[in-house]
């Protein structure tokens, strides 16, 4: 034991510092789940095909909620999507004080996106 304890103090770290030095996502992570609602139909296909129920679709009011505290990040709704306007990012969630119980998304066609004035 005690040449352990002494290989241990002279070899390197065996772990990184990680709020410091984040290591890079792998090329096929599944990350955050995200929606381009320009190509959503809203048909609730992903909604139906998603294991944990996570995926709201209202095809009236045109929105698409995410509870991502109850997503498994299983790709299901992914690969079901017919529309494929779903994807996920390689990057994770970062660390929250408060949780965002629900990720609203809206259609809005006659909405344009404001462009950004001077400061």
């Amino acid at each position: 034991m005690i040449r352990t304890v002494f290989k241990n103090f002279v070899s390197p770290r065996a772990t990184r510092p990680y709020p410091i030095e984040v290591r890079p996502a792998f090329e096929h992570t599944r990350g955050e789940l995200e929606n381009d609602v320009s190509g959503c139909t809203f048909c609730g296909v992903c909604a139906k095909k998603c294991p944990s129920a996570c995926i709201t679709v209202n095809r009236k009011e045109k929105t698409w909620r995410l509870d991502p505290f109850s997503c498994v990040y299983c790709g299901i709704c992914v690969d079901a999507c017919p529309g494929e306007c779903l994807f996920h990012t390689t990057d994770h969630k970062k660390v929250v004080l408060h949780k965002i119980p629900v990720v609203l998304t809206k259609e809005d066609p006659g909405l344009e996106k404001p462009e950004p004035g001077p400061a």
